[in-house]
This record gives structure tokens, C-alpha cells and sequence, in this order.
């Protein structure tokens, strides 16, 4: 089991990481130390661990609560968390409880949310259980909300106090939801720089075959560059962890667009390709490179439809995007992978030409 250390200024906590570990999470000194523990868990994962989950229950506690919760980006509302706050209340669990979420980012983003404001702020661990969440949302402390048809735009800066990963829930979830977790892979990839993008294409079939060396090597690498990040810029004050933007404007437009008919993960894999685009279309980004980078995306075409979209329409969600200042579309873009730009301001028909050149790859 390996540990990775979160050294974010008066919040400093630990990542635990390995292979079919979770058994070992209910011996960790911060779950014994705390007596009154309230579990959400996402429900699929429930019904495909039951007794996983059962038994880690039984073993913590002495007042405990299981609240079911159905990840879906509907239920990432106002509404569950009024469910998770009233659950609280009404089994009297006061500023001493330690909230564990154990479930995906959906999930991981509501409890960590509901966390952040009930009482004031409860403790909170955070057990990610899809490659996106392990790769990304679990560490950086974001939580969020959808608020209407703007996605993520009502949260807080909240920071665990573990994240405890174990890769074995991995084997029991559908393929969608690993190429989920490729996207923000290929993101750290274009973030990092060149020779992580190119471990990550040459080792592409063993994520997608679930080789146990391999997920852990590139979890590990995708958490420790988010975490030099956050470390400088927790709440984005600088603007360093912008980059951590990348094809996320764009990605979120298209979700929201689409209806929510492909997922997040499946939606920045779309959203980086068109990020590539623009940079190109305004000469950031040179035809080698665009060349260099985009087979990769595009290699997941077959698990990712989108259907007939507007682009005005897109268009129009992108400016409410909660990074834009003055009504005005920020991006991040790049050079070369590890050269970022961030709030970089573009024509509108060049936003529609990377649009149009980024979706076609991934039309229904």
C-alpha cells in the first residue's frame, strides 16, 4: 500500500493507494478515533458490494448511519443535499461525525459538499471508487453542486482528511466509466508534459485491462502533479491551477447540451480535442503537435456519442462558465503538453470552428 502525501498549507493529509486494500481502511487511527460515523455510498456500488461494504460498517463506530445515495448529475442538487443535512439531524449527529463518502465524483462532490457546511464542517474521508475519481476529484479538496443548467457552479473549497483508494472496485464497473477516467488521464498527460503523454499512450491497453502496476504507477503520477498544484494555488488564486482547466469549458457545455446523455469523463476527452483545435486555430499550438497529440483522444471515438448538437447553443453555456470574468470565455490552452495558457480570450468564430472540429471525431 503506498501513501502520498497532500502538503496543502494547514491541510495537510494523506492519499493511501493499492490493490485490494479496502478491508484495511477500518483500522486506520482517524476511523477509530471517531466514534460517530455517517457513511454515503453510492448505491450501484452498493449492490455490487454489499457485503464489502456490510462488513466495514460493522467493524466502525458506535453511532453510524448509511445513507444510499443514486449518483446521477440530476441528483447533484440542492435537493440531496437537504436529504443528507435532514438524515444528519434527524439521527443527531453533531460537529463531532466523520463523514466517509464512498462512491464516484458525483458522489464524492455532494458528500464532500454537505460536509463542508453541516455544522459549520464535519470531518471527511473520501474512498473513490471510479478511475476518475481516483485520478482526479478525489484530491484538491472542490465540491460542487449543479444549479439549474450550469454544472458545478454552487460549491466550496473543502479539504479531506484521507483519501483511501483502492483499485479493486475498478474490476466491477462497466467500460464507459473506465474511458470516464481516461479523459482526465489524457488530461494530466497534455498537462504534465510529452513523456508522460507518451507512458500513457503506450501503456493505453494495460489501464483497459486492468493491469493492477500500471493504474496504481499512473494514479499515483496524475495525484502528485494535482497535488504540487493545489499546494500553490488551493483556491485559485493565482491562477496556477487553472491549468487544471483544461478542456473542461468546453466539456462541460457539451454535457449540458447533451443532457447529461454522456458523462463527464467521456465529455473532456471530446472537450480536450476541442481545446487542441482552438489552440491550433489561433497559433499556439503547431500542426506537429495537434498531429501528435489528437490520434490518442480519438482512439476512444467508439465510446462516446454524441448526438446532434447546437453550437450557438454550446456557445452560450460556455459564458457561464464559473471561470469567466466580465461575461467574457476564458480558456485554457496549450503550446506543447506541460505549456499551459489560462484565460486566454478568443474570437467566437474561432470557439465554433474548434467546436465543430472537436465533436466530429465523436458524432453519434
Amino acid at each position: 500500500m503506498k501513501k502520498i502525501d497532500i502538503k496543502i498549507p494547514n491541510n495537510f493529509y494523506q492519499v493511501y493507494l493499492g490493490s485490494n486494500i479496502f478491508h484495511k481502511l477500518s483500522n486506520l487511527d482517524v476511523i477509530k478515533r471517531n466514534k460517530n460515523i455517517f457513511l454515503v455510498v453510492d448505491k450501484n456500488l452498493y449492490l455490487n458490494h454489499r457485503d464489502k461494504i456490510s462488513l466495514f460498517y460493522n467493524n466502525i463506530g458506535t453511532k453510524k448511519f448509511l445513507y444510499v445515495f443514486e449518483a446521477t448529475e440530476k441528483n447533484k442538487s440542492f435537493t440531496e443535499i437537504k436529504n443528507i443535512i435532514a438524515a444528519l439531524i434527524k439521527n443527531n449527529f453533531g460537529r463531532d461525525t466523520l463523514l466517509i463518502s464512498i462512491g464516484g465524483g458525483i458522489t464524492g462532490d455532494v458528500a464532500s459538499f454537505a460536509a463542508s457546511i453541516y455544522s459549520r464542517g464535519i470531518k471527511y474521508i473520501n474512498v473513490p471508487t471510479t478511475l476518475l475519481s481516483m485520478v482526479d476529484s478525489s484530491v484538491g479538496g472542490k465540491t460542487g453542486i449543479n444549479f439549474g443548467n450550469t454544472k458545478n457552479i454552487v460549491g466550496t473549497f473543502y479539504q479531506p482528511d484521507l483519501v483511501f483508494i483502492d483499485i479493486e472496485f475498478l474490476k466491477t464497473l462497466p467500460h464507459e466509466e473506465i474511458v470516464c477516467g481516461m479523459g482526465e488521464i489524457l488530461k494530466y498527460g497534455l498537462l504534465i508534459g510529452d513523456n508522460f503523454f507518451e507512458e500513457i499512450k503506450n501503456k493505453r491497453n494495460k489501464i483497459l485491462e486492468f493491469n493492477s502496476t500500471t493504474i496504481i504507477d499512473v494514479i499515483k503520477n496524475c495525484i502528485q502533479f494535482k497535488s504540487d498544484i493545489v499546494r500553490n494555488d488551493e483556491k485559485e488564486k493565482t491562477g496556477l491551477r487553472k491549468v487544471l482547466n483544461l478542456g473542461h469549458t468546453f466539456a462541460h457545455a457539451i454535457e449540458v447540451e447533451q443532457k447529461h446523455h454522456i458523462k463527464h469523463g467521456q465529455a473532456v476527452i471530446a472537450g480536450l480535442a476541442c481545446a487542441l483545435h482552438l489552440s491550433n486555430k489561433i497559433n499556439l499550438l503547431n500542426d506537429s503537435n495537434l498531429e501528435k497529440y489528437l490520434p490518442l483522444l480519438i482512439s476512444f471515438a467508439d465510446s462516446i456519442d454524441i448526438q446532434k448538437y447546437d453550437t450557438k447553443k454550446l456557445y452560450e453555456i460556455m459564458k457561464r462558465d464559473k471561470k469567466n470574468k466580465d461575461e467574457k470565455i476564458k480558456f485554457v490552452l496549450l503550446k506543447k503538453a506541460g505549456e499551459l495558457f489560462v484565460d486566454i480570450e478568443t474570437k467566437k468564430e474561432d470557439v465554433i470552428y474548434a467546436l465543430n472540429n472537436g465533436l466530429q471525431y465523436y458524432k453519434a
